[in-house]
């Protein structure tokens, strides 16, 4: 009876992550239409907004952030390049790495979103404090730590 009442409560937990998955992607579709790029070019602009300490980003670490093949991080980045969204340098230490930083404009739209980003987050996490978040993000990332390594089993068994 136990191992039923847990099997049903993973796949509860499984269906509102995905149910929160489509809502997020809805709603960074929607912020990407804002500036006139797709979705994935939205997260690209994220994941560098994230990572970028002033240096520039790496493609490599754009590509490992959204778990992303890194040549699709190339492709894409480059037309964020032509739209003016990022800027593409090599890196000083090694001419085989471009980082990748954004550009005035694009740290100027994104900014101009801010206050509805702000509004958004607070109906999202309305009903959480800092702990409760701080307690949940170290829950998932473990979760996302075995779900990678159930992946790679799973990929070695299907093999």
């Amino acid at each position: 009876m136990f191992e039923k009442k847990l099997d049903r409560a993973i796949t509860e937990f499984i269906w509102n992550v995905v149910e929160i998955n489509s809502q997020l992607e809805d709603i960074h579709t929607s912020w990407a239409a804002l500036l006139g790029i797709t979705e994935p070019q939205w997260l690209i602009l994220m994941a560098v907004t994230d990572l970028d300490e002033g240096r520039g980003v790496a493609g490599i670490d754009i590509a490992n952030k959204l778990r992303v093949h890194p040549a699709y991080v190339t492709n894409q980045t480059k037309s964020l390049e032509k739209s003016g969204f990022l800027s593409r340098r090599p890196a000083e230490d090694d001419a085989r790495f471009v980082l990748m930083s954004l550009t005035t404009k694009a740290a100027a739209e994104i900014e101009k979103l801010s206050k509805r980003k702000l509004a958004l987050n607070s109906t999202l996490f309305n009903d959480l404090d800092e702990k409760t978040l701080t307690e949940l993000n170290a829950v998932l990332a473990t979760m996302a730590k075995n779900a990678r390594l159930a992946a790679r089993l799973l990929a070695i068994d299907v093999s």
